[in-house]
Parts: structure tokens; C-alpha cells; sequence
């Protein structure tokens, strides 16, 4: 079965959407990677198989571009906001089995969506660290997201490797506020963040 699962919504940021994919496929071994463009063979129950493979995914790449959170219907309504949405659906379900779960930003300025700005089963969302693919720097951006969702597959990014140093004691916490400029960074910093000082 498939370890990792990319969530995405279809009419969202399509030609990176896929270089990801290919990328990943390429790295990882396509058997490695649920899309279900690719993945749920004909005649099969998709309703049935998506809900399984995200409940059973080792990681789940939620693929967030520029159109990801305020997509809508013909009438409207935010698609999010629909019971139904199955890429809420996809992520609820993760969630809820504990799979890790990773925001992997498309672009070089799409943000992750706050908290409040998600339905309340997939709000944690907002809070996951996120990773990001940017478009200006593609090739290298496709690469760190291949070494650091292998490193995550194998645990490597999980804890210490063997003959790593003891940690050393953390110092009293600090927080500090980062504001970005320009709507575009290579990491979300528009939040308060806790550091530990050496």
C-alpha cells in the first residue's frame, strides 16, 4: 500500500501539482505515492478507496496552492465549507487516524491557512509545520521536499540518529514575533514562534 498520499484540490495549482508528483514518484518509487488520478484503477469504488488509503497513509502531503482555501461552487459556497469536500474529507480522516500530516505550500507566496480560517475537523491543519515548494527556485525546491519526506518515511527527522551528541539542557523559552514583507518568504513566519535559547 501507498505511504504517502497527496491531497489536492483539482482545479488548484496543476502544473506544480504534478511536478511534485513526478518528482516524488521518481524519488520515492510510484508505489510509494496515492494519487488518485493515478491510483484508484477503473471500476473501483473511489469513495471507498480514498477514505482507506488516507486513514492507512504513513504521511499525507496536503498540496496547497494560491487557489487551495477559497475555491467555490457555481453558487458561491466555499468548497471547504461543503460537508462533502473530499479533500476535507482527506484530511479529517488523516487527522483523526493520526497520520502525520504536512502542509506542503505551493508558490512562492501561498500561506498557510490560519485556524479559524478551516473547518473546525481539519483546523489543526493550521497549526502543522508546513514545507514549501517554490516556484522560482522548482528544481531545488522539489528536492528538499523529496530528501525531507524521505527522511520523514524513515524516521530519520523523528529523533537523533546512532553517535548523535546528548542534548544539551534547553535555556528558559523566549517568544518572538517574526513579520514577513511582500507576502512571500521560504517559510511561514507570520505567526508567534517559540525558540529555545542555547
Amino acid at each position: 500500500m501507498p505511504r504517502v498520499f497527496l491531497s489536492f484540490r483539482k482545479r488548484d495549482s496543476r502544473w506544480m501539482r504534478e511536478r511534485v508528483y513526478r518528482a516524488l514518484s521518481d524519488r520515492l518509487g510510484a508505489e510509494e505515492i496515492f494519487k488518485s488520478s493515478e491510483s484508484i484503477p477503473p471500476g473501483a469504488d473511489f469513495a471507498e478507496v480514498l477514505v482507506n488509503q488516507a486513514a492507512e497513509c504513513k504521511l499525507m502531503c496536503v498540496l496547497i496552492g494560491p487557489e487551495w482555501l477559497d475555491a467555490r461552487n457555481e453558487d458561491g459556497v466555499r468548497l471547504l465549507d461543503r460537508d462533502h469536500d473530499w479533500v476535507r474529507l482527506e484530511i479529517a480522516t488523516a487527522l483523526r487516524a493520526g497520520n502525520r500530516v504536512v502542509p506542503v505550500l505551493l508558490g512562492d507566496a501561498t500561506m498557510l491557512p490560519g485556524p479559524s480560517e478551516l473547518p473546525v475537523e481539519i483546523a489543526e491543519l493550521g497549526r502543522l509545520q508546513c514545507l514549501r515548494v517554490p516556484e522560482t527556485h522548482l528544481p531545488d525546491g522539489l528536492e528538499q521536499l523529496g530528501d525531507q519526506l524521505a527522511a520523514l518515511l524513515t524516521g530519520a527527522a523523528t529523533g537523533p540518529g546512532p553517535g548523535a551528541a546528548p542534548a544539551e539542557e534547553p535555556g528558559p523559552p523566549a517568544t518572538m514575533t517574526a513579520h514577513v514583507s511582500g507576502g512571500g518568504s521560504a517559510y511561514q513566519a507570520a505567526r508567534d514562534q517559540t525558540i529555545n535559547l542555547a
